[in-house]
Order: structure tokens, then C-alpha cells, then sequence
């Protein structure tokens, strides 16, 4: 993996321990070489992991919607001014197409419904054979614990192949997850789209 796009929270979390995961995979990703690909925030677990990166040495590249550029919340800017690159889309599918593009594989750290959005987005597309990426939850004080319920509740009820429930990644170990990252195959499916536009 060159690249490795992150989904995450806005929020920094009310535990001290999902920003100091955040700030663990920020500075890996910078000693293994490996690019960060993310929303181009400036706070919550996104800033947290986007400045931990560039301070170990690392490489930045931030996609935001025009929209957001030059918002504040509590007084600090929503957008990264100091990334390697930035980029601005014209929609928030403008951006997760373009993150999906340019990166290797995805992980998810704990976030709200954006960061549930994108994480099931990218399973979907590599459901319909889309990509075949690796895709992981890092799994944060057990916080993906129930959503890793609910897809093991959806394959028990019939609505979710188990090969495709297997696309999920899953670890509470940053080193762990990226080893089975590494390591993943993706099942051979038919491709149902064939261009982004399709999306």
C-alpha cells in the first residue's frame, strides 16, 4: 500500500484513547511511508491524525468540498491548511470518489454517521466489484464491536453473503490490522459497474 485513505470522526471522542490511536496511526503510516489519504480536516480525530503524520515526517493529501472550506467550529478552521496537498471537489461524492481513487486501502477509526457512511459506501462498491481493496475497522475500546454485530446479525438473517461479510476488516491493533490489510484478497465477483459515473 502507497496510500491508505482514513475515515474518522470530526470529534475527537470523550476518551483520550481515540485521539491517541488516531495519533498512533498518523505517525506509522509517516515510518512506513505510506501516504495518508483523508477529508482534509483540521480537527477532531481527523486533524489528530493528519497532524500526527505530517510532524513525524510523513505525507498529507487532504479532499474537501468547496462547501466546508473556511468554516470554523469553536473557533478553528474546519479545513488543514498545512497539509502536503489539498485538493477541493465540488461534493461530498466528489470527495469520497477521489479518496477512493487515489488510495490503496481504507481503515475506519471511530467517527459518527460520516465516518459509518464512508466505511459502508467503500464496502458497497467493493461488494459490486468496484475495487478490491483492502477495507478495515480499527477497532477503538470496542467501539466497532456492535456495528460487527450488526454485519455478522445481517449475514445469520440472509441479507449479507458471508464472503462479503468478510470484506470487513476488523482489529484493536493498528500493526494487526495492517498486517491483515497487507495480506488481503479480495473474492473474484463480477464487476457490476464499469466508470465511476455509475455511482
Amino acid at each position: 500500500m502507497n496510500r491508505l485513505c482514513v475515515f474518522c470522526g470530526s470529534n475527537a471522542g470523550h476518551n483520550p484513547i481515540y485521539r491517541a490511536e488516531a495519533e498512533k496511526l498518523g505517525r506509522l503510516l509517516a515510518v512506513l511511508g505510506i501516504e495518508l489519504v483523508y477529508g482534509a480536516g483540521n480537527i477532531g480525530l481527523m486533524g489528530a491524525v493528519a497532524d500526527a503524520c505530517l510532524e513525524a515526517g510523513g505525507t498529507v493529501i487532504g479532499i474537501i468540498p468547496d462547501a466546508l472550506m473556511g468554516k470554523e467550529v469553536a473557533g478553528r478552521a474546519v479545513d488543514h491548511r498545512t497539509l502536503t496537498r489539498i485538493e477541493v471537489v465540488d461534493s461530498m461524492h466528489s470527495r469520497k470518489a477521489r479518496m477512493a481513487e487515489l488510495s490503496d486501502g481504507f481503515i475506519a477509526l471511530p467517527g459518527g454517521f460520516g465516518t459509518f457512511e464512508e466505511f459502508c459506501e467503500i464496502l458497497t462498491w467493493g461488494q459490486l466489484g468496484f475495487h478490491q481493496k483492502p477495507m478495515g475497522l480499527l477497532n477503538v475500546n470496542g467501539f466497532y464491536d456492535p456495528l460487527l454485530a450488526m454485519f455478522d446479525r445481517a449475514v445469520a438473517d440472509g441479507f449479507l453473503r458471508p464472503q462479503n461479510r468478510a470484506m470487513a476488516l476488523a482489529d484493536t491493533e493498528i500493526e494487526s490490522l495492517l498486517s491483515q490489510m497487507l495480506a488481503y484478497e479480495a473474492e473474484p465477483v463480477s464487476k457490476w459497474l464499469k466508470e465511476e459515473k455509475q455511482l
